[in-house]
C-alpha cells in the first residue's frame, strides 16, 4: 500500500502525476476521539487527499468552506489545519478507507466491509451524528435506497444519522449555498447544548 507523502503547505504546491498514481489505496488517517458532536464520514479518501495526508484536500472541494458558512468553524481552514476540528467536537473518518481516483471505483463489497468497520468505530467512540457526506453513499451503507438529504429516521449503529449532499466540486446538483444550507440545519442541531 503507498503511503502519504509530507503533507504540501502551500496551495500551490501540487502533488504529481506519478505521486497521485502511487497513492491508489493509500489512507489518511482518521480524525477522530471521543466525545465527538458530529462525525462527518466521506466516501473514502481522493489520491489528493491521500498524497497530502489531509481529509478533503483536493482543490475544488467545497468542504471547508461549507463547514465555516455553514456555522461549524469561526473561520476557513485549510484541510493542513484539520485537527483544529476536534477541539470543536468535530470528526471525520469514510465509509472506505482506500485512496482512489473515484468512488465509482468502490465494489458492493467494499461498501459491505466499510460499513462493518464504521459500525465498530461508532460503538467506540459514540459521536453526537454521523454526517455520511453523500446521499448515494448513505443509501448503500445503511441498506436505505430511498433515504433523503438530512436527518434520517433511524439511527446509523445507535448514532443519529444525516445524510448530506457530497461537497465535491463535482457534485453539480448542489452549488455552495445549497450545501450550506443543508449542512446548517447539522450544525443547529449538533452545535446547541
Amino acid at each position: 500500500m503507498a503511503r502519504p507523502a509530507d503533507p504540501i503547505e502551500t496551495p500551490s504546491a501540487r502533488p504529481t502525476p506519478a505521486a497521485l498514481a502511487a497513492a491508489v489505496g493509500a489512507r489518511v488517517p482518521d480524525l477522530i476521539g471521543p466525545g465527538l458532536r458530529v462525525l462527518f464520514c466521506g466516501i473514502n479518501p481522493s489520491l489528493y487527499s491521500a498524497v497530502v495526508g489531509h481529509h478533503f484536500a483536493r482543490p475544488g472541494n467545497r468542504f471547508w468552506p461549507t463547514l465555516h458558512r455553514a456555522g461549524f468553524t469561526d473561520r476557513l481552514l485549510r484541510p493542513s489545519e484539520e485537527r483544529e476540528l476536534l477541539a470543536r467536537g468535530i470528526g471525520i473518518t469514510n465509509v472506505c478507507s482506500n485512496a482512489s481516483a473515484s468512488a465509482d471505483t468502490l465494489t458492493p463489497d467494499d461498501y459491505a466491509s466499510g460499513s462493518a468497520r464504521l459500525r465498530r468505530k461508532l460503538q467506540r467512540y459514540r459521536p453526537r451524528a454521523i454526517a455520511f457526506l453523500g446521499l448515494g453513499a448513505y443509501r448503500i451503507a445503511a441498506r436505505e435506497p430511498k433515504a433523503a438529504v438530512g436527518l434520517q429516521p433511524a439511527p446509523f449503529a445507535g448514532v443519529a444519522a444525516w445524510a448530506l449532499p457530497n461537497p465535491s466540486g463535482l457534485n453539480a446538483h448542489y452549488q455552495l449555498d445549497d450545501l450550506v444550507e443543508c449542512y446548517r440545519a447539522l450544525a443547529q442541531a449538533v452545535l446547541s447544548p
